[in-house]
């Protein structure tokens, strides 16, 4: 075996990362010179059809010296609430329990005089359960509502008014933002003297209609014979980005 001196090793190591270097800034320059000169524009599309569905939350809140005793009338409401709903054709897989819980209720002492602290003294217990209720007969929507604060509802109130199939009108929605964003990319591309080249790239943006408030808290819909409901219509938003090259 040939052994060569660790000093000629190191110089020919050198000599060869030296040799590559510069070889590099020529392939970078070239690379620079044939990527496409490229184009980003963006459209939007919007789609609107009436709802046919709604969700909205009720609650049964109950509170009693104890938490046993809370846990029983609350119980005992929201049971009356869930058959009443069943009777008015609400289907057992349209309800679905989103919160429950079992909270003390505090008093604050007043303190002692020496300016010290004093616990605050548990003076009973307040139970909630929360119930969203899949409505899909819009027409009777102001009616179970007003049947349900009857029976004991008195807290909740948000409705999200949604269609069960919105596929169509969020196709309609994304076909009008491909239109817009070719048009835009073709004005752009004429004013600046160029030619539109192929599509390089397509993303989109969808956003879900926003869930509708109810004007009026539960307590107040006691007395009314059917709470008015007002759906308007559901719009459907799609926004799509598109990179075009450009042709010299």
């Amino acid at each position: 075996m040939i052994h060569y001196p660790r000093a000629l090793i190191l110089a020919g190591l050198f000599s060869s990362v030296v040799l590559l270097g510069p070889l590099s800034l020529p392939a970078q320059a070239e690379d620079m010179q044939r990527r496409e000169a490229t184009i980003m524009v963006s459209g939007e599309g919007e789609a609107s059809i009436a709802p046919d569905m709604a969700l909205i939350s009720l609650s049964v809140v109950r509170d009693a010296p104890t938490a046993a005793e809370a846990l029983a009338a609350n119980s005992k409401a929201m049971a009356e609430v869930l058959a009443d709903l069943k009777t008015q054709g609400i289907d057992d897989k349209d309800m679905q329990t989103t919160d429950f819980s079992i909270q003390p209720q505090y008093r604050q002492q007043p303190t002692d005089g020496s300016g010290g602290y004093v616990a605050p003294e548990i003076v009973g217990y307040s139970v909630s359960n929360g119930l969203t209720v899949r409505v899909r007969d819009l027409g009777a929507l102001g009616g179970l509502i007003d049947r349900a604060v009857k029976l004991g509802v008195n807290q909740g109130g948000n409705i999200t008014f949604t269609n069960d199939d919105s596929d169509a009108a969020v196709e309609e929605a994304r076909k009008q933002a491909v239109a817009k964003a070719a048009a835009k990319a073709k004005t752009l591309t004429d004013a600046a003297g160029v030619k539109l080249g192929r599509v390089i790239e397509i993303s989109e943006a969808f956003a879900r209609p926003m869930p509708e408030m109810m004007a009026a808290p539960m307590a107040k819909m006691a007395a009314a014979d059917a709470v008015p409901i007002a759906s308007g219509e559901n719009r459907y938003t799609v926004t799509v980005n598109m990179t075009y090259s450009i042709e010299q």
